[in-house]
C-alpha cells in the first residue's frame, strides 16, 4: 500500500483517523492510540509484504528481547557480547535477503571464469523496507547499550517504534530516543494536525506531480539502446532523474513527517534542499539526513571518525560510503556510487574545498551538480556497462545510431513546466520569503502584510496541489515505487 494509492488516501487513512480521534474527546493519546496504530501498521505492511510480515514481527520480537537482555547483562559485564550478537543477527538477516543473490551471482561469475560449473542458488525475494527497519532495530539496541535510551518494557511501544507505518518502508530513519516519550504520551493540537495535513499534501504533490512526470521521461531515455543515445538524450535523461529522485525521496519523507504529525509524532527532517549545496560535504549534510547521521553515529564515529590520523580518517570515510552504497542496493553500480561520493569527500578534505571557496558561488554550484549527476548515472543505470555507456553519451563520445525518438519528442509543454517547477522547488524560496516577511514585520510592523491574506494564499495553494494530485492519481498516470530497489 503506497501513500499515493487511492486505497490509502480514501479508505485506509480516513478510517484510521476517524478511529484514532473519534472515541476520545481529549487531544492526548496513549494506550488506545498505540494499539490502533500498531494494528493499522501491521495491516499496512501486510498489504504489500505478504508472508514477510511474519519476518517483520519476528524481528520486532527478537530486538525487543535483545534490548532488555543488553540492559540486564550490564551487571555481569556481558552487555557488549549480547549487543554484538544482536547486531550480527540483524545484519545476517539483512544480508541473507538482500545480498544472497548478489554474492551468489558474483561467485558464479568467478567460477565460470575458472571453467567450473556455477552453483544453483534459488532466488531470494527482498522484503519491503527491510533496510529501513533493520537500521531502526540496530540503532535501538545500540542506544540501549550506550544508555542513550532505556530498554522498552512495553512490547506495544517497542513494536510501534519499529513498525509505525508512516516511516516503515521509506524512512526517515528515526532514533528510538527521539520518540520514546511520544510513544508513552503525545498531544495533537489543531495546529499540529493542520500542519501535518499541509506537509502531507505538499509531499504528495512532490511525488505525484513532479517526480512521476519526470520519471516517465527518465525511464524511457535510460531504456534506450546505448547506440541511440545522443548527448542531448543523455543530459535530458539524467536531469529528469536528478529531479525525480529528489522529489520522490523528499516527497515520501514529507508525507511521512506529515502523517506522523497528524497522529502526534514529531519526526526529524530528512532533506534540506540538497541541490543548493556547493560541495559534496554540504550535500551530505542536506541529503537523506537521517541516513547520513545514522552512518555517522553508528559506523563512522565507532571507526574513529575524525579523532584518528588523517589517513585513517580518509579510510573511514571511504568505508562508510562503500557501505552506504551497498545499503542502497545489491549491485556494483551502488557500490561505485558510494565510493564515488566517498572519494570526492576525501578530495575535498585534501584541499579541493578550500580551492572551491575562492570561486564564484555559481561555479561552485555547477561543480556540485555535475558531481551529483554523474553519480546518479551509476545509481539509476541497471548495469555497469549501461552506466559507462550513458556517461560516454553525456560526454559526447558515444556513436549515435538513428533513433525515431528525438529529444523534441520527449520535451512536451508538460515536461517543461514540470522541470521549471522542479528547479524552483529545489530551492528554499518559501522559507526565504517567510523569513523576509518576518524580518519586515519585526522591523516595520506598519509595513508588514496582514496575516490573513498569507493564510488564505497558503490554504489555496495546498488545496490546488491536493486537487491536482487527486486528478493525476485518478487518471492512473505513471507511478513508479522507487523504494522497491532498496
Amino acid at each position: 500500500m503506497l501513500f499515493t494509492e487511492p486505497i490509502f488516501l480514501f479508505l485506509f487513512l480516513p478510517v484510521l483517523l476517524g478511529l484514532y480521534f473519534l472515541p476520545s474527546p481529549s487531544r492526548e493519546h496513549g494506550a488506545y492510540g498505540n494499539w490502533l496504530l500498531l494494528v493499522a501498521s501491521v495491516i499496512f505492511y501486510a498489504s504489500g509484504g505478504g508472508a514477510f510480515t511474519w519476518l517483520m514481527l519476528a524481528s520486532i520480537a527478537f530486538n525487543y528481547w535483545m534490548a532488555i537482555a543488553v540492559d540486564r547483562a550490564r551487571a555481569s559485564g556481558r552487555a557488549e557480547r549480547v549487543l554484538a550478537a544482536a547486531v550480527a543477527i540483524n545484519l545476517v538477516v539483512l544480508g541473507l535477503f538482500k545480498y544472497a543473490n548478489f554474492f551468489a551471482d558474483n561467485l558464479n561469475a568467478g567460477l565460470q571464469a575458472l571453467g567450473t560449473a556455477p552453483l544453483s542458488v534459488p532466488r531470494v525475494l527482498l522484503p519491503i523496507g527491510i533496510s529501513f527497519y533493520t537500521f531502526h532495530a540496530i540503532s535501538y539496541v545500540v542506544d540501549v547499550y550506550r544508555r542513550d535510551a532505556s530498554a522498552q518494557k512495553s512490547p506495544v511501544h517497542a513494536a510501534l517504534y519499529l513498525l509505525l507505518f508512516p516511516q516503515l518502508i521509506a524512512g526517515p530513519i528515526i532514533r528510538y530516543r527521539d520518540i520514546a516519550d511520544q510513544l508513552a504520551r503525545r498531544v495533537v493540537t489543531l495546529d499540529d494536525f493542520a500542519l501535518g495535513v499541509r506537509r502531507f499534501v505538499l509531499g504528495l504533490g512532490k511525488k505525484v506531480l513532479i517526480a512521476n512526470t519526470v520519471a516517465e521521461v527518465a525511464d524511457k531515455i535510460f531504456g534506450l539502446p546505448l547506440a541511440q543515445l545522443s548527448p542531448a538524450h543523455a543530459w535530458l535523461g539524467i536531469t529528469c532523474y536528478t529531479l525525480q529522485i529528489y522529489f520522490d525521496f523528499s516527497g515520501y519523507s514529507d508525507m511521512a513527517i506529515g502523517l506522523g504529525r497528524m497522529f502526534g509524532f514529531r519526526f526529524p527532517e530528512n532533506f534540506r534542499w540538497p541541490y543548493v549545496a556547493d560541495t559534496v560535504q554540504e550535500f551530505w549534510r542536506r541529503w537523506h539526513m537521517s541516513l547520513s547521521s545514522w552512518f555517522r553515529d553508528y559506523l563512522y564515529v565507532p571507526l574513529g571518525g575524525n579523532r584518528v590520523t588523517p589517513g585513517r580518517t580518509y579510510v573511514n570515510l571511504v568505508t562508510v560510503f562503500f557501505l552506504c552504497g551497498l545499503w542502497h542496493g545489491a549491485s556494483w553500480n551502488f557500490v561505485i556510487w558510494g565510493l564515488f561520493h566517498g572519494a570526492f569527500l576525501v578530495i575535498e578534505r585534501l584541499g579541493l574545498a578550500t580551492s572551491l571557496r575562492r570561486l564564484w558561488r555559481p561555479l561552485r554550484h555547477v561543480y556540485l551538480l555535475l558531481v551529483v549527476m554523474v553519480g546518479w548515472v551509476f545509481f539509476r543505470a541497471d548495469t555497469l556497462p549501461g552506466a559507462l555507456g550513458f556517461l560516454a553519451a553525456m560526454a559526447g563520445r558515444a556513436a549515435t545510431a538513428p533513433t525515431p525518438f528525438t529529444v523534441q519528442w520527449y520535451v512536451t509543454p508538460l515536461l517543461l513546466a514540470t522541470l521549471l517547477a522542479g528547479i524552483i522547488g529545489s530551492m528554499p524560496i518559501g522559507p526565504t520569503l517567510n523569513r523576509w516577511r518576518q524580518t519586515l514585520a519585526a522591523n516595520s510592523p506598519d509595513a508588514a502584510a496582514p496575516s490573513w491574506p498569507v493564510a488564505i494564499a497558503s490554504v489555496s495553494v495546498v488545496g490546488l496541489v491536493l486537487l491536482a494530485s487527486i486528478v493525476q492519481i485518478a487518471a492512473r498516470t505513471y507511478n513508479p515505487f522507487i523504494y522497491f530497489r532498496f
